[in-house]
């Protein structure tokens, strides 16, 4: 597929960069002006970052052939099968002196195999097939890249596009398995159509399991993914799959950028997985690492042909002083090439459905987010503080992903708020489809670590779930795997804590701790889920409340599993109050499915009353009540209408019995609209006396 260059144009000798840049046409930019016209004064950054864009594209039509096939750099690098079964090697190690393979198939021999080099940094070897004409190497079998450089020294690496790597039991370090199965699983499902009420359930698959150890893929397709589609989460988010060395980084320290973790199993378990996944009409989302790299040298990419730059930029601007990771060289061709096939990759070979890209406002900025806040002042989103080379780097994989794959889905975790992110390429934008609310989960833990119930600032919560670039699509969510970390803990056991060990018992009655835990539980996420956004995201074992925090095996605590995991069957035990929050969450995602309101516009918040606690908004035809009172009922309570000649029934109440609530709704009351003037509408609607403390109604129009 090639590339249109709309808008780009070459630069005669006796121009300046600001008449460049001056005669730059952005096809849809006039579009991003008239939603947020105080953009205009940085009219030129658009115009300079859309014109490198285009020489990009430019760039890589002249060189490549275009896009299309630039990014299908995986099936000519690394090592290759071909038709009469010779294998073809290739690797860019622009500093090496000499390259040679060892491996099993050669009695690792060091010398025997020699890469030829070739241009611009590229080496290659062809190793015929064996007499009865199968490949020289076989399938499961290890394979090394021996790097000497210009120094003498003599280095072994894996290769950068190693599609399977293992750890033995008592290694230290990854190796290079050649993954080449005599029949591989081929997936059948098509790729689900993309939902327009995006619900992402994320989810780990080496603690999707009660088991004091690391679950396997196959484990996630049998015992995880009935309970994703019975709870109503159209997409998953699945987290740590690019293989990483160190288990407790999360899976944000990658080792092999191509590779499928092995700790879960193989790279045709995982396909198995998602295509269960999308047979269950579940769109699967890669969280993918493009913004650093692990710093390990004998498994990783650092140092790979022995220089302290070939992939990264040289230190200090190759380093991350936070994460202590290496950082990309954006500006470089075969940098693109490597991350740019890296995302068609996990598109082609495995089918995901697009990416959570992590680690985003590291990469637009050369503070990398370090030491720096964001006011929401448009000067800190344009000038030398950012990294155009990265910025152009991500519009570039949005334009080419959303070109060859007009459904996918692309979503950035970026802390800083830059604008147009979520806009159109060819607005001037990024082309992100989402961003996450990352403010809203940081509200509802400090809320809970410092406030008490009566001091909570309604206004302030409506503020921050609605405080949200218009036009520009946000996932919403309460909490995500972050807030779940070792040193903090999840919302349930800050709202309940060492209670959830005693009285978590339905058999017994509800303790006030357990009550006031249980009621806000589901109301926060209501809350959330209905005002927060336009996409909604839980972290695995969140949606039925679970107890503690999440730490992996490490030294700190004796290699321990008993925090890595996810206790699922606390929801199997029909005794225990897990479940009720469980079937909460379930029926609160099937509501949305019915009344699709986080595909609808912007709420409207027709009552924040701080005296009262209470909040109500509508949205897609659906009222919204909640009462956070913590000790105060109302009885003939008004609500502002918008519409006349309207009946509100109950369809959510999280005060139901079966939610754990204590059932104090009449869920056969009609509500009838008036014609009677309130708080600037001229409709309105009297509540009966059964809006309690504590409970959360939807109602939408019949």
């Amino acid at each position: 597929m090639k590339a249109a260059a709309v808008g780009a144009r070459l630069v005669s000798t006796g121009e300046t960069m600001a008449d460049q840049e001056d005669n730059v046409t952005i096809p849809g930019y006039s579009r991003l002006l008239q939603m947020d016209p105080y953009l205009k004064p940085y009219e030129r950054d658009f115009k300079r970052r859309y014109e490198l864009l285009q020489k990009q594209l430019l760039q890589l039509e002249e060189a490549e052939g275009g896009f299309d096939l630039f990014t299908r750099s995986y099936k000519t690098f690394g090592v290759q099968r071909r038709p009469d079964n010779s294998l073809f090697f290739k690797e860019w190690a622009p500093a090496a002196e000499a390259l040679f393979l060892t491996g099993d198939f050669n009695n690792w021999d060091k010398f025997s195999h020699p890469y030829t080099k070739k241009e611009f940094g590229k080496w290659e070897l062809i190793l015929p097939p064996k007499h009865d004409k199968s490949p020289a190497v076989d399938h499961n079998t290890k394979l090394k890249v021996v790097v000497h450089t210009k120094e003498g020294k003599r280095l072994y690496r894996i290769s950068p596009w190693a599609k399977y790597v293992i750890k033995e039991e008592k290694s230290v370090i990854y190796d290079w398995v050649h993954w080449d199965p005599p029949q591989p699983y081929i997936q059948i499902h098509p790729r689900p159509k993309k939902p327009t009420s995006l619900r992402i359930y994320e989810a780990h698959v080496g603690i999707a399991s009660p088991e004091g150890k690391i679950a396997s893929y196959t484990n996630f397709t049998i015992n995880v993914l009935p309970r994703i589609k019975d709870l109503g989460y159209n997409c998953i988010q699945l987290m740590a799959v690019m293989e990483h060395a160190y288990y407790a980084s999360f899976g944000y320290q990658i080792t092999s950028f191509f590779a499928a973790s092995s700790r879960y199993g193989t790279p045709d378990e995982l396909k198995q997985l998602i295509d269960v996944a999308h047979s269950l009409g579940i769109l699967v989302l890669l969280d993918v690492v493009h913004s650093h790299a692990s710093k390990n040298t004998e498994d990783g990419l650092n140092q790979f042909d022995g220089s302290d730059s070939c992939f990264f930029h040289s230190p200090p601007r190759g380093e991350h002083s936070l994460w202590d990771s290496r950082l990309f060289n954006y500006s470089s061709w075969e940098v693109l090439r490597f991350l740019l096939s890296n995302l068609r990759w996990w598109m082609e070979e495995y089918r995901f459905d697009g990416f959570r890209f992590d680690g985003i406002t590291s990469m637009l900025y050369h503070h990398h987010g370090i030491g720096t806040g964001f006011s929401g002042d448009y000067s800190e989103y344009f000038g030398l503080q950012v990294d155009e080379d990265s910025l152009v780097y991500l519009m570039l994989s949005n334009h080419i992903l959303h070109t060859l794959y007009p459904d996918c889905i692309t979503i950035a975790e970026d802390v800083s708020g830059m604008p147009a992110l979520c806009r159109g390429v060819e607005e001037g934008g990024l082309g992100f489809d989402y961003r996450l609310a990352m403010a809203i989960p940081d509200k509802w833990i400090q809320i809970l670590k410092e406030l008490k119930d009566e001091d909570w600032n309604i206004g302030n919560i409506v503020h921050t779930l609605t405080n949200r670039r218009y036009g520009e699509n946000c996932v919403a969510y309460a909490e995500s795997h972050d807030q779940a970390l070792v040193g903090d803990k999840s919302l349930a056991f800050w709202l309940m804590d060492k209670e959830m060990y005693t009285n978590m018992s339905s058999m017994i009655p509800m303790t006030p701790i357990i009550d006031r835990g249980m009621q806000l539980h589901k109301m926060i996420r209501l809350l959330t889920h209905g005002l927060g956004g336009e996409g909604y995201l839980n972290f695995m074992g969140n949606e039925f409340g679970h107890p503690e925090w999440l730490d992996f095996p490490r030294e700190g605590n004796n290699q321990s599993y008993h925090y890595a995991r996810r206790q699922f069957n606390l929801v199997d035990m029909d005794h225990l109050r897990y479940c009720q929050l469980y079937a909460f969450d379930r029926d609160m995602n099937r509501t949305e499915d019915k009344y699709g309101w986080l595909a609808a516009p912007p709420a409207f918040v027709s009552a924040k009353h701080e005296e009262d606690k209470v909040i109500v908004f509508d949205r897609a035809n659906v009222l919204f009540i909640f009462n956070f009172h913590p000790s105060k009922s109302f009885q003939d309570y008004r609500v502002r209408i918008s519409y006349r000649h309207h009946i509100y029934k109950i369809k959510l109440d999280s005060d139901a019995v079966q939610y754990g609530g204590h059932g104090r709704l009449d869920h056969n009351t009609e509500f009838f609209t008036e014609p009677l003037p309130f708080s600037g509408r001229s409709n309105s609607i009297k509540t009966a006396p059964e809006i309690f403390q504590k409970i959360a109604n939807v109602g939408p129009k019949l």
